[in-house]
């Protein structure tokens, strides 16, 4: 499939025989993927370190204004509590979405076209996230506004399982092809779609009881750890 997802993709490619230091020989002339797994993760990192740094911008731009205003110094902080409360939400989930797109792509080795289109998609909703946040800030208990947020998590939530249901589908874009490592993505796929339930039954509540407000957002972290009770129990 190509990038627009119509035709052969050169990018998707069976992986090369190995070299006699039991890495991965250089595939022959011709065979060569025109995507980079190296370069894709460093330009997703550089483009998530960006925006993860422009959500404290709103509140350095607070102190001139609070200066301006004749405000003390702990006025900033407490005049301004929903702005800053907005920010740590947001770096808190660009921080989780970012370790999860990691332990996703080392063990990625040779991409095609549709796991780049999905990533960039998943890149567009981290870069957007800035200004749902910076609206959050603003505008607080307000339901287009939780809508707005809510809507921005989800995107990046779909990217990150539909990038986990093409690397299923095609291990040989996985750096090593073996069983654990096919189970590690397998599991990853499943926590994504839970995730993806949990963030609608978290906006569900969100709606139903304005009190939870961004709170109900917790079941992203609850889920996860219910699965793993779960299946140390099982072990037991």
């Amino acid at each position: 499939m190509s990038v627009s997802g119509f035709g052969d993709d050169p990018g998707q490619l069976p992986p090369g025989p190995l070299g006699p230091t039991g890495l991965p020989a250089p595939l022959p002339v011709g065979r060569q993927s025109v995507w980079s797994a190296e370069r894709l993760l460093l330009f997703t990192d550089a483009v998530t370190a960006i925006s993860i740094t422009l959500l404290i911008l709103p509140l350095v731009d607070l102190v001139p204004e609070a200066v301006s205003a004749h405000e003390t110094g702990s006025e900033v902080i407490t005049d301004h509590w929903s702005q800053i409360w907005s920010f740590l939400l947001s770096f808190l989930v660009v921080a989780r979405f970012w370790m999860a797109h990691h332990r996703t792509f080392s063990m990625v080795g040779a991409l095609n076209g549709r796991l780049v289109v999905w990533n960039m998609i998943w890149l567009l909703s981290i870069v957007v996230l800035p200004f749902p946040t910076e609206i959050v800030g603003s505008f607080g208990h307000d339901r287009f506004t939780a809508a707005l947020y809510y809507a921005n998590i989800l995107v990046s939530l779909v990217c990150q399982a539909a990038m986990l249901a093409l690397i299923k589908a095609h291990p040989e874009t996985l750096t090593v092809d073996d069983e654990s490592t096919r189970a590690l993505i397998a599991s990853g796929y499943t926590e994504g779609c839970r995730n993806i339930v949990a963030l609608v039954v978290a906006f569900a509540l969100a709606l139903a009881v304005p009190l939870l407000d961004y709170y109900s957002l917790l079941l992203l972290a609850v889920f996860p750890r219910v699965d793993i009770l779960r299946k140390r129990k099982g072990a037991g």
